[in-house]
């Protein structure tokens, strides 16, 4: 038995964790500026490559390292460079949602609800995004999931990412559970796979079906073994959760004795549903006090530029450890980093739930120009810290990254701002969302409370005790049945209404001043459905939700000329909808004031915006008196 294999046989023995993905101030170059200069750039290189397809063998290295002079000193791309001069030539693709393993804190035991496969990106559009990336300066990509290796094609695809080098891509990376990698690999790296993060908790074959809830400690380890012997830098991603696998660190140090490859300790990070508390987190500082007190001559290298890990090694040992201290010492200020997930949505922060639907555009017939507008915004936007949450000691709960809804296709042009960019104030500027909620049996708060009743007192919940906004937890809260109706009003002129109610039809009718964009009511109703997926994009503290079933009615009334709209929207969640069902009557209200405004102008306006009913949830049940008139269970049209 060699080295290796002793060392894995340690014990009498996975997971996967999963590692995801605005202008806030103008950047010094205009959108013009910035597409002249990439395809300078672009330019640039593909004549240099040229030549070294038709010179001689022996003058291609000097030519190659033209190429990359010249590339250096090319200054870097504004479309990937952020408000804080972060150069971002980093990019993760998640492949696929779904993952062979159950791991317990990363993902219940029946699994998530997937994505359609038709909302997926495709292989051609997973490369020309990869493409537009690397033409702008990525030098880096890594294949993620779910688990990268249960879809379709993946070797295949590896090897179409690989026809990129040419443009400047480096380094093709995959992070991966290893369950069904071993066979595969040896025509990965034939491909152009360079690098492979595995991951693997525990070297006890017991303790690792504990943990992923399925068996294969075996296929892993053959994994490793396979990784170690092929052309490839092979680093292993160990989650280290206090009373789970702490004391299998020193076994694991053990593995950089005769192996070339890098052990990587990650503290446990909170994801939606994962049950963390910080009782189970191991902070670096402890685990390093831990190693040396076996190895007492563990020393500090030199870390790589953007490098999330801070390397250590025991003098003399072939390979080295790492630590990734996510949540007691975070490296937001060298992040590098950007996520594409799997439905095409680029994610600027790991810990932001703000994303971009990429997919949306491409699917637009938007070229690549209308393209790095819209990630040159999403960039510009990126926060300095945890998509703005600066310190752990804030709150740990207060930016978890929760699961996203599904984007229905923006019907926006791709040169057009998407409405999932725009600020609040742009979108809702005259609309009063106001609603209080009295309940009966909670008690009055006294006009003057004492000292000894504050805690009594109403307080906002997206504010700490320091008066900091902070998102409020739901991690713990059970999913139930919510269901929250809201309803808006647009008033209108006599003229306006007409040409809603009875649109005319004829050229000369629309002569006369017939909206030129379509059937009002229909284009209204789509939008405020649309509008509901949008929510947590534009109200920063609302999560994220699944929603399954959303109804938007549009009922024009001649007495007073106006359009009043209604919005169910309902859910199986940890919170209430109500903000996705004013988000919806808001938005379809917004949109008759755009088609109509020609003709009503001035004497428009949006009110009575309210809450009228919601139900689900431990407030308990409540309906609006005297503002609507509903028998319980009627259906209306416009449900998606």
């Amino acid at each position: 038995m060699d080295d290796f294999s002793a060392a894995l046989a340690l014990s009498p023995a996975h997971h996967h964790h999963h590692h995801m993905l605005r202008l806030s101030r103008p950047l010094s170059l205009s959108a013009a500026s910035c597409r002249a200069f990439s395809t300078s750039r672009v330019a640039t290189s593909a004549a240099a490559a040229a030549v070294v397809e038709s010179e001689l063998p022996d003058k291609r290295a000097a030519i190659r390292a033209r190429i990359d002079q010249l590339d250096m000193e090319l200054p870097f791309s504004p479309f990937l460079t952020d408000t804080f001069a972060r150069q971002h030539d980093y990019l993760r693709i998640s492949l696929t949602e779904k993952c062979n393993l159950r791991c317990t804190y990363c993902m219940p035991d029946a699994g998530i609800d997937l994505t359609h496969k038709d909302e997926l990106l495709t292989d051609d559009e997973v490369v020309r995004l990869a493409e537009l990336f690397v033409r702008e300066g990525v030098t880096k990509i890594r294949l993620t999931g779910g688990e990268p290796t249960v879809r379709k094609g993946f070797v295949e695809l590896v090897g179409r990412l690989n026809e990129l080098r040419p443009l400047g891509l480096k380094q093709i990376a995959m992070t991966t559970n290893g369950l069904a990698l071993h066979r595969k690999l040896p025509q990965l790296v034939e491909n152009g796979l360079t690098n492979i993060n595995l991951s693997l908790d525990t070297m006890d074959p017991f303790k690792f079906e504990l943990i992923t809830r399925r068996r294969g400690h075996s296929a892993v380890l053959s994994s490793l073994q396979a990784a170690l012997s092929l052309p490839l830098t092979v680093k292993l991603n160990v989650v280290v959760i206090k009373a789970l696998n702490l004391p299998e660190v020193p076994d694991f140090v053990a593995l950089t004795r005769d192996n070339s490859l890098e052990v990587r300790f990650i503290e446990f990070m909170p994801f939606d549903g994962n049950r963390w508390d910080e009782g189970k987190l191991v902070p670096t500082a402890d685990l390093i006090g831990l190693i040396r007190a076996r190895h007492p001559t563990l020393t500090k290298v030199e870390d790589e530029a953007n490098e999330t890990s801070r390397g250590w090694h025991v003098p003399g040992w072939k390979g080295k450890i790492g630590f990734i201290s996510s949540m007691t010492d975070h490296f937001c200020s060298s992040c590098n980093r950007l996520r594409i997930t799997a439905d095409g949505n680029l994610k600027v922060c790991l810990f932001g739930n703000s994303e971009v639907s990429l997919r949306d555009v491409l699917r637009l017939g938007a070229s690549d120009a209308e393209l790095l507008d819209v990630i040159g915004a999403a960039v510009g936007r990126k926060k300095a810290a945890h998509a703005g949450i600066t310190r752990r000691a804030a709150r740990v709960d207060s930016f978890l990254p929760l699961r996203r809804p599904s984007l229905l296709p923006s019907s926006l042009l791709p040169t057009q701002q998407p409405v999932h960019l725009l600020p609040p104030s742009r979108l809702f500027h005259n609309s009063p969302f106001t609603c209080t909620k009295t309940d009966a049996s909670s008690p009055k708060t006294a006009a003057h409370p004492s000292s000894s009743s504050f805690s009594d007192a109403p307080k906002l919940t997206h504010l700490d005790a320091e008066g900091n906004a902070r998102m409020v937890s739901v991690t713990h809260k059970a999913a139930t049945h919510r269901r929250a109706t809201a309803q808006a009003r647009i008033y209108l002129n006599a003229a306006a209404f007409e040409l809603v109610v009875n649109p005319p039809r004829s050229d000369e009718a629309i002569k006369r001043g017939k909206p030129g964009k379509g059937d009002v009511l229909s284009v209204a109703q789509l939008a405020g459905i649309m509008a509901t997926k949008q929510t947590s994009t534009l109200i920063p503290l609302c999560h994220p939700l699944p929603l399954t079933s959303v109804r938007v009615t549009l009922h024009p009334e001649r007495e007073t000329h106006s359009v009043l709209v209604r919005c169910t929207t309902e859910c199986l969640g940890p919170t209430g909808v109500e903000m996705e069902a004013i988000m919806g009557a808001n938005a379809a209200a917004l949109v008759v004031w755009d088609m109509v405004k020609a003709v009503a102008g001035r004497d428009m306006r949006i009110g009575d915006v309210m809450v009228l009913e919601k139900s689900g949830g431990k407030s308990g049940d409540w309906e609006r008196r005297g503002d609507r008139a509903r028998k319980s269970g009627k259906d209306e049209k416009g449900e998606s």
